[in-house]
């Protein structure tokens, strides 16, 4: 677990730390649940006995390749994405007390969707290029929005709407720029870059999520250590530098923390829709106003586990022709309606209603 019951050299009471962990272990249990599900069930049934005899290495003809190289690496990969998403948004959101600054809403992921799609479409990059294309860019489109909001409004500023703005013109320009190459690419190259476009975990394996895996080994620990600084800028600069927080120093490592984070996610499995948009606002929901970076990374776990053994196993069960979907047709298909409940609450609370 994320060390976020201390920050900025404030303890958090008694009462809200029990909160924090009953909703923690609900949601990891949650998350357990959905990942054996992912991977025992379907259209091939495996026992979980039958599981943990193909880990300690007996032949199982039949299901050693389902469940090893098929829908086991897809379900590490999925929870891996789940946590990189949700950090990803939640860093963002404190960071600049906009519920509007996630990576899919500032450009970031629009970024390694332009760099993703500009390698197949003029290179006929695939795989790991692609991937490896998808992270430069998104690293890319991030220093620039970074530089250019410091630029035009100081660095105090530079993580508040002025960064958000820009960061909206940066997604509707590279919005525009991957339409533009769509149309010149040919019918093939169009598919598979759409595929990744939407979001999917089809392509899993265990490269790819070993590729997450060891990038969240370095990142884990550089966002537990910036977390102090992360609650500190929740509470506004004034009273971050109060507190002893180095204001600017300590946004741009966050800043760098999150876009790794969310380029990571979307180079193993493409920009998934919503998650790290809805993972910080839906565990502020729980906790009861107040966010937390483990129950944001549980809750985009739990998200992208439900979504996609949506994705892959209810939707061909139970309707008929239909084949298994990327993930995030599911995510952008339910993620649109609770948003628009989500505001639409929101508001109400804020009126008193």
């Amino acid at each position: 677990m994320l060390p976020d019951a201390r920050a900025a050299g404030t303890v958090w009471p008694a009462g809200r730390r029990r909160r924090i962990r009953t909703i923690s272990a609900g949601l990891g249990a949650a998350a357990v649940v959905l990942f054996f599900a992912n991977v025992l069930l379907g259209s091939y049934l495996v026992s979980l006995p039958d599981f943990f005899r193909l880990l300690a290495g007996e032949n199982i003809p039949g299901a050693g390749f389902i469940v090893l190289e098929n829908r086991l690496p897809r379900a590490v990969a999925g929870t891996l994405v789940g946590v990189a998403f949700g950090l990803a948004g939640s860093i963002f959101q404190t960071m600049l007390r906009n519920p509007l600054a996630s990576p899919d809403i500032i450009g970031i992921s629009y970024g390694a969707s332009a760099s993703a799609v500009a390698a197949m479409v003029l290179f006929g990059a695939a795989g790991f290029a692609v991937s490896a294309a998808a992270m430069g860019g998104a690293l890319a489109v991030a220093l620039l929005i970074y530089l250019l909001s410091h630029r035009q409004a100081g660095p105090s500023n530079a993580a508040s709407g002025r960064l958000v703005l820009v960061g909206i013109g940066f997604a509707a320009v590279l919005q525009a720029l991957v339409h533009y190459l769509l149309t010149r690419a040919d019918i093939q190259t169009a598919q598979a870059a759409l595929v990744w476009l939407t979001g999917s975990l089809n392509s899993s394996n265990w490269d790819r999520a070993g590729a997450l895996a060891g990038c969240l080994l370095v990142l884990l620990p550089a966002v537990a250590a910036l977390s102090r600084s992360l609650r500190g800028l929740e509470m506004g600069d004034d009273a971050a530098a109060g507190l002893g927080v180095k204001v600017a120093p300590a946004r741009l490592y966050l800043m760098a923390a999150a876009v790794l984070l969310a380029a990571a996610a979307t180079a193993a499995a493409g920009p998934v829709a919503f998650i790290s948009f809805l993972a910080a606002p839906i565990a502020r929901r729980l906790l009861g106003g107040r966010g937390s970076l483990t129950v944001s990374a549980l809750v985009g776990t739990v998200i992208v586990l439900a979504a996609d053994f949506t994705a892959a196993t209810l939707v061909p069960q139970f309707l008929p022709g239909a084949t298994a979907l990327p993930v995030g047709v599911v995510t952008g298909a339910l993620g649109a309606p609770f948003l628009l409940w989500l505001l639409v609450s929101t508001n109400r609370v804020g009126r008193g209603g």
